[in-house]
């Protein structure tokens, strides 16, 4: 995809017949966040293996981990989440996640796809990212920043993420790798930018009172476009290169070229705090210059030799093939440091008191091991983690079985559910249908309910 001004001001320009929001179904909305930070590791990373710990499960499918305490009493992790553990207090896991529809959870094109609408996406119509819906619920924050913006480094991110039936104006930002290119112009740019601004100004104005809703909005696109161009704040808030060191080693350590998730995370900290709406961090490690040998596809995706201390490329492998072990620095080594981090600052900073924060992945991992000494897809239990804007600090959410195969507390929530809670955190009714350009009611999260043990 190529990531330059002109698609970028096409993506902003571009749109013509809006979709209507009905008025609200009436009931009570708990809205407490005024930004969103969606930290997507797709592959399904293994919940028994991070933050629901089975140290009584059956001996041969255990993990090696060993259950650690976290700064919460009675909240444990494992060994892998030992920086994590001490952020428990900030955080509220909800362990009791499923998957409804299993073929969903079987694709992972697809279940990204889900994670980021929070709807079927094997349904009629396309659905939009909810970081589109909450751009065209609440717009923007900062006039010189888009309202979503995707960091699009993962596997399935092209695929996943869908404008659906909504404007151009609520499409994504996509970005790559944490790189933005075509922002800020010279000088001499800018000056001709404005001249021509005054030009069209003075032919616009002969338009008078017959100018349509269209070509108004065209007119207003236009105009954040330009503001985006021109403001030196625009470019400021993709640069890392001002954050300071002490900052940066709360994210990961200080090698370049094992920064790769520190700074993606990082990056989505600067981005909530200077003014984007919704960002989703959708990312996985890089194998630059083949540092890690074997290492072809580090998503989650653990098929194939889980607890490999390398590569996962054994004889006779399968699906699982180009991962690293899931304790390894490429995978639950940098993950764990980056969002540790990622909580200790956004807390430092204030920002967890109107940003909600989500640590989520399409599935989980089966608790039994399979022949390949790896752990395949499992919808029926997996653990998200949320942080901010009126979260609960220091609480877990559900309960599985000893094992870690199936929920055992009294309530599961499903991808919808999670949908309804980032609305209802952002003050949107997922009750309340937006009408497509051919007038059909369409529903955001259908189904689903705000998760209510996240609402304090």
């Amino acid at each position: 995809m190529d990531f330059n001004r002109r698609n970028f001001i096409k993506s902003l320009s571009a749109g013509a017949l809006a979709p209507s929001l009905m008025a609200s179904s009436g009931r009570r909305i708990k809205a407490q966040a005024k930004q969103v930070l969606v930290i997507f590791e797709q592959g399904g990373v293994s919940q028994i293996d991070t933050f629901d710990p089975k140290p009584m499960a059956n001996i041969i499918h255990r993990s090696p981990f060993k259950t650690i305490k976290t700064k919460v009493p009675g909240i444990h992790f494992t060994e892998l989440m030992n920086r994590t553990a001490k952020v428990a207090d900030r955080l509220t896991v909800v362990r009791s996640m499923y998957q409804k529809k299993a073929s969903i959870g079987n694709s992972h094109p697809l279940g990204s796809q889900y994670i980021m609408s929070a709807g079927d996406p094997t349904g009629p119509v396309e659905l939009p990212d909810i970081g589109s819906v909450i751009a065209h619920h609440k717009g923007r924050l900062a006039p010189y920043l888009p309202a979503y913006v995707h960091e699009s480094t993962g596997e399935q991110s092209v695929f996943a993420s869908r404008l659906g039936f909504l404007e151009a104006k609520d499409k994504a930002f996509a970005i790559k790798y944490g790189e933005v290119n075509g922002l800020g112009l010279s000088k001499e740019a800018i000056e001709q930018l404005l001249e021509r601004r005054k030009l069209l100004s003075k032919l616009n104005s002969g338009l008078g009172k017959s100018t349509s809703d269209q070509i108004l909005a065209m007119q207003t696109f236009s105009q954040q476009a330009e503001e985006m161009l021109i403001n030196p704040n625009t470019v400021a808030a993709f640069d890392l290169s001002s954050e300071p060191d002490h900052i940066k080693k709360m994210y990961g350590p200080e090698q370049k070229e094992l920064r790769q998730r520190a700074d993606l995370y990082m990056l989505g900290r600067k981005l909530i705090e200077s003014g984007v709406r919704y960002v989703c961090i959708d990312t996985k490690f890089r194998n630059i210059d083949n540092r890690y040998p074997g290492g072809g596809n580090m998503n989650w995706d653990h098929h194939d030799a889980i607890y490999s201390k390398t590569h996962t490329n054994i004889p006779g492998g399968g699906a699982g093939g180009g991962r690293y072990g899931i304790g390894t620095w490429p995978m639950m080594g940098s993950t764990d440091w980056a969002f540790s981090g990622l909580i200790e600052d956004m807390d430092q900073r204030g920002l967890l008191e109107d940003t909600l924060v989500c640590f989520v992945t399409e599935l989980g991992r089966t608790p039994k091991i399979n022949e390949r000494q790896g752990r395949d897809h499992w919808t029926h239990a997996f653990s998200y983690a949320f942080a901010g804007a009126g979260v609960p600090r220091g609480h877990v959410v559900g309960e599985t079985d000893k094992d870690g195969y199936y929920i055992t507390s009294s309530r599961g929530y499903t991808i919808e559910d999670f949908g309804a809670t980032v609305l209802e955190k952002m003050g949107i009714d997922n009750e309340a249908p937006i009408h497509t350009p051919g007038g059909r009611p369409m529903f955001i999260a259908k189904g689903g309910h705000a998760i209510p043990e996240l609402f304090a």
